[in-house]
């Protein structure tokens, strides 16, 4: 995710204020590096702080920084944030400061890329102070309240435009409701009942074009069918592959390019002629004539050729997916993940996918977790986490112009 425009940075409380609505959550333990632009802000990387082993020779860590830092292909500076609370708030500081080392590793191998750290600032749970700073007149131990970067007028005005710090992802409650063992059995069996006609169709294309029709008024509301048919039906169509990947790619790329990547990789059979089956839907519809009309699918400036599924879901087309319909995507997906299983599990790893999308590796990494633990060995979820833990950006969350940003546009 990347910053909106015209935010006006006045001091250093700013910049450390913006990081957690940008993260989503307040770090712990961690390194959070920044890329500048001139005098904008642009992309922001959290990782966990190292141990001692990789401390007594950080070089290798900090080239690991420079190497993700250089996605943001704009960046010419750095301003680096050590979220801890170890080995600077007390009278020894100096040369016995416990990430010392790291600091100035950080900032040779940061120079050398062309990415100069500009700044460098500790945060603490109750302080925070300049990392340059020895003068104690001017920054005093152990530091400057927290409470300074909580109450920045930049921090007032992320929320102003509806932005929230929650909790870290992995505090987390893996549903966002609790749901009874009764309700989540009605849920199941409504699901398995679907799978019986849906499995004979998984080739049929009007079984195909009957899902998406389904799906598209979801991606325009947002919402899942209140009815326990209508939910297991949903639930049931993220239980075949071919079909879940053709969601996450209508979502982003539109559902022309969700039909041609389907047919490219041959999921129709064309002796499959059995009648699709779709459950009642007429609230849906309600929702979908209030909200507006249903996408066309078309992608901008591809038109004449459509996006494959492995440019989409790598992030590299289209340049530039639609986040508005990736955001419903993310909210249906929440509602049906609740009741776990092996469809809870693809919806995880949905939701993992659309975290990795908007550049949020740590919430992709939770909700991936997450999929693996209803489903050992869910093979989405796997390939995805792999791509978390390599430091792998989305092609969207790499480039500015189609970074997501939570905060919407910015009028100046």
């Amino acid at each position: 995710m990347t910053p909106p425009e015209h935010l006006t940075v006045q001091g250093p409380e700013d910049i450390l204020g913006f990081i957690p609505h940008s993260l989503g959550y307040w770090p712990a333990d961690s390194l959070v590096a920044m890329t500048l632009q001139g005098k904008r802000l642009g992309a922001t990387l959290r990782l966990d702080l190292p141990g001692p082993e990789v401390l007594a020779d950080p070089k290798r860590f900090a080239c690991t920084v420079r190497d993700y830092l250089r996605a943001d292909q704009h960046a010419d500076a750095s301003l680096l944030v050590f979220f801890t609370n170890a080995g600077w708030m007390d009278a020894s500081m100096g040369a016995v400061q416990t990430y010392t080392g790291l600091l100035e590793s950080l900032q040779a191998v940061l120079g050398t890329g062309c990415m100069p750290v500009r700044d460098a600032w500790y945060v603490g749970d109750s302080y925070w102070r300049d990392a340059y700073c020895t003068d104690l007149s001017c920054c005093p131990l152990p530091g400057r309240p927290t409470s300074d970067i909580r109450d920045s007028r930049l921090n007032a005005e992320m929320v102003f435009r509806g932005s929230s710090v929650g909790p870290a992802p992995e505090d987390q409650a893996p549903a966002p409701a609790a749901m009874s063992a009764e309700s989540k059995a009605r849920l199941r069996a409504g699901e398995a009942a679907w799978m019986v006609p849906l499995d004979p169709r998984r080739g049929s294309r009007a079984q195909f074009d009957a899902l998406l029709d389904f799906w598209e008024l979801l991606l325009l509301s947002g919402e899942c069918p209140a009815d326990a048919i209508g939910h297991g039906f949903i639930r049931a169509t993220l239980r075949v592959p071919a079909w879940r990947d053709a969601v996450l790619v209508m979502a982003a790329a539109g559902r022309a390019a969700a039909t041609a990547g389907a047919e490219h990789f041959g999921i129709f059979d064309a002796g499959c002629r059995l009648a699709p089956v779709r459950p009642p839907s007429a609230g849906l519809q309600d929702a979908a004539s209030s909200t507006g009309p249903v996408r066309s699918g078309a992608v901008p400036g591809k038109e004449s050729k459509m996006p494959g599924y492995g440019e989409v879901l790598l992030g590299l087309e289209p340049p530039l997916p639609d986040w508005a319909c990736l955001d419903n995507l993310d909210r249906v997906l929440e509602q049906l993940a609740v009741a776990g299983g092996p469809a809870g599990a693809a919806a995880l790893a949905g939701r993992g996918w659309i975290s990795w999308c908007r550049g949020r590796g740590s919430y992709a990494a939770a909700h991936l977790g997450q999929a693996l633990e209803e489903e050992p060995g869910y093979r989405l979820a796997e390939l995805l986490l792999e791509l978390v833990r390599r430091g792998t950006l989305c092609g969207w969350a790499a480039r500015k112009e189609a970074a997501w940003q939570k905060f919407g546009t910015d009028a100046a």
